[in-house]
């Protein structure tokens, strides 16, 4: 059957408006988390009031909610959280950070890769400067790798009796090296950058990386190769709450085509809230394929 493109996408934006007692659902676990993970990506929307087509939007993504009900949400991180936030270093989230009960954090690939880029610039000397954090960066990953599995208690236990060292050493060694070097040069940069990340690193389930969010943004900017843009801004709207069905559905073991189907099926009887919380993907009927 050939289907015009302008009636599945009508469809599609159709369907999604029912698909919103789900999402306020899952913002509900998602602001339970102790931290939310964030990421954003460009999309262009063609038709936006007031604003020139050829304009950049941004995606915003979200990550979070209990270990057995993970939830991904592609909307702005909640006025109403309270707790913390793993970021980038985009200029864009220092707002998150004034928010009352808020505390931003930065994840530490971010400023390992600002010391990667100063590493190809340095002056070809046998030891550079970026080559010796990045040796003692590189050992907190290696410890962070060895506790991986451990409770948030024994990984605190673990951080104090391996991290804390090799920690009290780059700040040293940093602190030293900031005296000498202006903040906007290609030393400087990296340290800025390192303010915000090494600051929070007492916090006992602290991650060490947002990686969540990386991976739930992945198959939206992969899709956006093919698909370009977005025509409008209620297409852009309904494209993001179904990533965020497919993705929260994904990191909670289900197969997203079977889900979908699953609670597209149901979704025209729900007439209550336990209705919808029934469909959630952690609330599955076992019968579904995986």
């Amino acid at each position: 059957m050939d289907i015009p493109r302008q009636t599945l996408a009508r469809r599609v934006i159709q369907c999604s408006e029912h698909f919103q007692p789900l999402l306020n659902l899952k913002r509900d676990r998602l602001l339970e988390s102790p931290v939310i993970h964030c990421d954003e990506t460009l999309v262009q929307v063609l038709k936006e009031s007031d604003r020139d087509p050829t304009s950049q939007s941004w995606i915003w993504v979200q990550a979070g909610g209990p270990p057995d009900r993970k939830v991904v949400l592609f909307e702005p991180c909640a006025g109403s959280y309270r707790s913390y936030v793993m970021t980038d270093d985009y200029a864009c989230y220092n707002a998150l950070a004034l928010q009352p009960g808020v505390e931003r954090l930065v994840y530490m690939a971010h400023a390992r890769r600002k010391f990667v880029d100063t590493q190809k610039v340095q002056p070809n000397v046998e030891t550079g400067f970026a080559d010796i954090s990045l040796t003692m960066i590189n050992k907190l990953y290696s410890i962070e790798r060895e506790l991986k599995d451990f409770s948030d208690e024994q990984r605190f236990i673990g951080r104090q009796e391996k991290s804390t060292l090799v920690l009290v050493q780059l700040k040293s060694w940093l602190d030293k090296t900031q005296s000498q070097v202006t903040p906007q040069s290609v030393l400087g940069k990296p340290l800025i950058t390192w303010r915000t990340t090494g600051a929070t690193w007492g916090i006992t389930w602290r991650p060490i990386d947002d990686n969540d969010t990386e991976r739930a943004i992945k198959p939206f900017v992969i899709g956006r190769k093919a698909w370009l843009f977005s025509d409008t801004a209620e297409g852009t709207t309904a494209s993001a709450q179904i990533y965020s069905l497919v993705e929260t559905a994904k990191v909670n073991g289900q197969e997203p085509y079977t889900w979908l189907r699953h609670i597209l099926e149901r979704l025209p009887q729900a007439q209550s809230v336990a209705y919808y919380e029934a469909v959630l993907p952690w609330n599955c009927s076992p019968e579904m394929s995986r």
